[in-house]
């Protein structure tokens, strides 16, 4: 076996690993919440179970990147999975595998339903394209992923249980069970307009516009002010919804829904760390050596060079010289309008910090 595994080089924290052969290529990606335990299993135990044996013997190098928790390194083995297609991973491999999503569906009385996200770059602009509203001219507003089913299935009650919204694929010519038992509208039976359910759908599609903790905090200001308005049975079913998905949630950052592309920079000395995020899905992350000095006008001038032409929407970036020259610029070279935040808190500011674990991982590792 050419490649020498070394427990020292690799961290016990939660991430993702990429194993590649002396050509590098992925031959599989796995995940764990102990990246150097997991790793260890495949060499210093006995691997010559036929499913691994075959694989182990090519590996040439592993790349590793590092995430916050478990739920994120589950989120992103599979999109990690879906996108390469390594030829030993068996499963995940389909886009209706793995993390599902919510949508409204595109109907005349939208529902709720489970929906899988397209992985493929190439894909881009027919997504845009295909997601801006519904017959009921309700915006597709997407929830997810998941990996719990059982938080998904709790959103998906509480989307019928509290606004009504129907659960059946054919909708009937008569109420049925869920409209007695106070599931759904009945909407299928004239019990409410077309109109107030179209209303309740909007109500949905509002709220579920946020996501992990701001979804609870939405939530828990639904629930004040029917508190405020007296309306004290919708306050008590919305708390109930509220006190089952915090039981469930998970905090991620590595998959989220978006409709624009974001490249986050992390600078540091004589590198810089590139996260690449595709509509809200961490794709990858590249460590580039920098040529021209370890200042802020090195680091203007890297961000001049690497976008001379392909820009995402937006660039995330620790540290900036003069953010009006490189914007200038960018902006008379670019065929789309592009945007440079430095923040300060905020989604952008964690994401800013998982690329800044990634480079001070890589740089350590080259050094040892």
């Amino acid at each position: 076996m050419s490649f020498v595994f070394q427990a020292g080089d690799y961290p016990e924290r939660p991430g993702c690993y990429l194993m590649k052969d002396d050509t590098g290529k992925i031959l599989y990606v796995g995940k764990s919440k102990n990246l150097c335990s997991r790793l260890r299993s495949y060499f210093h135990q006995n691997h010559a179970h036929k499913k691994t044996k075959p694989w182990v013997e090519h590996i040439a190098a592993i790349e590793v990147v590092l995430v916050n928790n478990e739920a994120e390194s589950l989120l992103l083995e599979n999109n990690l999975i879906k996108i390469h297609k390594p030829p030993y991973n068996r499963a995940l491999k389909r886009d209706n595998s793995g993390y599902a999503y919510l949508q409204l569906t595109d109907e005349r009385f939208p529902r709720l339903d489970v929906c899988y996200r397209e992985r493929r770059s190439t894909a881009r602009a027919t997504l845009r394209e295909s997601t801006p509203g519904t017959a009921s001219g309700i915006p597709r507003k997407r929830l997810g992923p998941f990996k719990s089913a059982r938080f998904r299935n709790a959103m998906l009650e509480f989307a019928a249980d509290h606004y009504g919204l129907r659960t059946c694929k054919t909708m009937p010519k008569q109420a049925c069970l869920l409209y007695h038992i106070n599931k759904c509208s009945g909407v299928c039976e004239g019990k409410i307009s077309e109109e107030e359910y179209r209303e309740r759908a909007q109500q949905a599609a509002s709220l579920l516009e946020n996501s992990g903790r701001q979804l609870i905090q939405a939530m828990t200001a639904k629930m004040e002010n029917y508190s405020a308005a007296l309306e004290f049975e919708k306050a008590a079913n919305m708390l109930r919804h509220i006190q089952i998905l915090e039981h469930l949630s998970d905090k991620q950052i590595v998959d989220r829904d978006g409709d624009y592309d974001q490249d986050v920079l992390y600078f540091q000395d004589s590198h810089v760390m590139i996260a690449k995020v595709q509509e809200g899905m961490l794709r990858d992350f590249e460590l580039v050596e920098l040529d021209q000095g370890r200042d802020a006008m090195a680091y203007d001038n890297f961000l001049l060079s690497r976008y001379q032409t392909d820009t995402p929407d937006e660039l995330i970036v620790n540290t900036i010289g003069d953010a009006k020259r490189v914007h200038d610029s960018l902006r008379r070279r670019a065929t789309r309008k592009i945007k440079i935040t430095q923040p300060k808190r905020g989604l952008k500011y964690d994401l800013l910090q998982l690329c800044k674990s990634n480079y001070e991982y890589r740089i350590n590792a080259r050094s040892m």
